[in-house]
C-alpha cells in the first residue's frame, strides 16, 4: 500500500503580512513540505487544483515542476485535475513535461472537482458537466495512448494525423479517475481500466463498498485484469503524538473551513460531537496517532476489499508548518512501517 499526502495549497491567512507574501510564504512552505515527504519516505504527494481565493492550486503542475527539482524519489500527481474545464492536449502536455523533469514520476488523477467555479471561468455551460468530462477524458486517454491522433468531439476543435509533443519518460504515464459517491463513476472507472481514486471525507468509509464492487464489476466485465484496477483512498487526515494531540490540533480549523463550505452548500455548522464521531473506528477521517490511524487505514481497506494508495488533505486546517512537518515525519517513520508489517 502506498501511502501519500494531497494538498489544495490552502492560503494561510496571517494577519501580521500583506497578501502577496502571505501567498508566497504559503507555496515556499508547501514545497518544503512536499521536499520533506520524500526525504521522510512517502510514495506519493499530490496538488489539487481549484479557482478560489482560499487555494493556491490554479495552476498544480507549475508546483509539481518545482516540487521535481527539489526530490528524488516520490511520485508527484494532481488530486485531481479538473479535466471538464480544461484543454486534454495543454493537460497532457504540462504533465508530460513534468514526467520529463521528474524522471518518469508523473501521474494525474482526472476528475470534475468538488466546486464549480472553473465552469463559467473558463466559458463551458453547467448542463454539459458529465458529456464535457467523459468527452474529454476520451481525448486525454486517446493522446497518452497514441503519439499520433485523430479524433471529433463536440467541445474542441477536431484532431487530425496530429502528433502530439512531448512524450512523457513512462511509456504510459498513470491516469487516474477520482471519484465522489455516484455509480456512473465507479462504473466508467471499471470500464476503462483505470485506477480509482475516490474522495472520502465525510461518513463511514464502509458504506462506499457498494460502489467499490460495481467498479470491479465493470472491470471484470471489460475483460481487465484484477491488478489493473487499483483503488486509492483521499480522506482528511492528521497524525499526531497522541490521539487525543491529533484531535484537539487540528479540530479548530476543520471546523472553520467546513461550516465555511456548509454556508455554500447549505450544510449546518460543523459540531465538536459530529467531529468525534467523524474521528472515530468507522468514520472517514483519518486524525489521531500513528498506531491508531494505521489500524484505521487497514480496517478501511478490509471493508473496501483491498486498497492500493491512501492519501491525507492535511493542509486546509491552518496548522502551523512545524506541525504539518512533524505530522509527515510521523507518517513516515512511525505509520508506514507499521502499515508494512501487514
Amino acid at each position: 500500500m502506498e501511502i501519500g499526502i494531497d494538498s489544495f495549497a490552502a492560503a494561510m491567512f496571517n494577519d501580521t503580512e500583506d497578501k502577496a507574501t502571505r501567498n508566497a510564504n504559503a507555496i515556499a512552505q508547501l514545497l518544503e513540505r512536499i521536499e520533506y515527504a520524500d526525504q521522510a519516505g512517502l510514495d506519493v504527494f499530490g496538488i489539487g487544483e481549484h479557482h478560489r481565493k482560499e487555494f493556491l492550486d490554479s495552476a498544480p503542475t507549475m508546483i509539481l515542476a518545482a516540487a521535481a527539482a527539489r526530490t528524488k524519489r516520490i511520485r508527484l500527481t494532481s488530486a485531481v485535475t479538473v479535466i471538464s474545464a480544461a484543454d486534454p492536449v495543454r493537460v497532457f502536455q504540462n504533465f508530460a513535461t513534468l514526467d520529463l523533469i521528474s524522471n518518469g514520476r508523473a501521474e494525474i488523477v482526472a476528475g470534475r472537482g468538488s466546486f464549480i467555479e472553473a465552469y463559467p471561468l473558463f466559458g463551458y455551460k453547467l448542463e454539459d458537466y458529465d458529456a464535457l468530462f467523459a468527452e474529454k477524458l476520451n481525448l486525454l486517454l486517446t493522446i497518452r495512448d497514441n503519439e499520433v491522433v485523430t479524433w471529433s468531439g463536440r467541445f474542441r476543435a477536431p484532431l487530425r494525423n496530429q502528433a502530439i509533443y512531448p512524450r512523457p519518460v513512462q511509456p504510459s504515464m498513470p491516469v487516474w479517475l477520482g471519484v465522489g459517491g455516484t455509480p456512473q463513476s465507479f462504473v466508467r472507472a471499471g470500464t476503462l481500466g483505470l485506477p480509482l481514486m475516490v474522495a472520502i471525507i465525510g461518513g463511514e468509509t464502509h458504506r462506499f463498498r457498494p460502489l467499490i464492487d460495481l467498479y470491479r464489476e465493470a472491470g471484470a466485465k471489460a475483460g481487465h485484469a484484477p491488478d489493473r484496477l487499483k483503488v486509492g483512498l483521499h480522506s482528511i487526515g492528521y497524525v499526531g503524538n497522541t490521539t487525543r494531540e491529533a484531535t484537539n490540533d487540528f479540530y479548530p480549523g476543520y471546523a472553520e473551513v467546513f461550516t465555511k463550505i456548509g454556508r455554500e452548500r447549505g450544510w449546518p455548522p460543523v459540531t465538536r460531537t459530529q467531529y468525534d464521531a467523524q474521528t472515530g473506528p468507522t468514520g472517514a477521517l483519518l486524525i489521531g496517532s500513528p498506531q491508531e490511524v494505521a489500524e484505521k487505514i487497514l480496517r478501511h481497506s478490509e471493508a473496501l476489499g483491498g486498497v492500493s494508495r491512501v492519501t491525507f488533505q492535511m493542509d486546509q486546517a491552518a496548522l502551523p508548518q512545524e506541525k504539518l512537518l512533524k505530522s509527515i515525519e510521523l507518517i513516515g517513520n512511525q505509520l508506514i512501517p507499521l502499515i508494512r508489517q501487514h
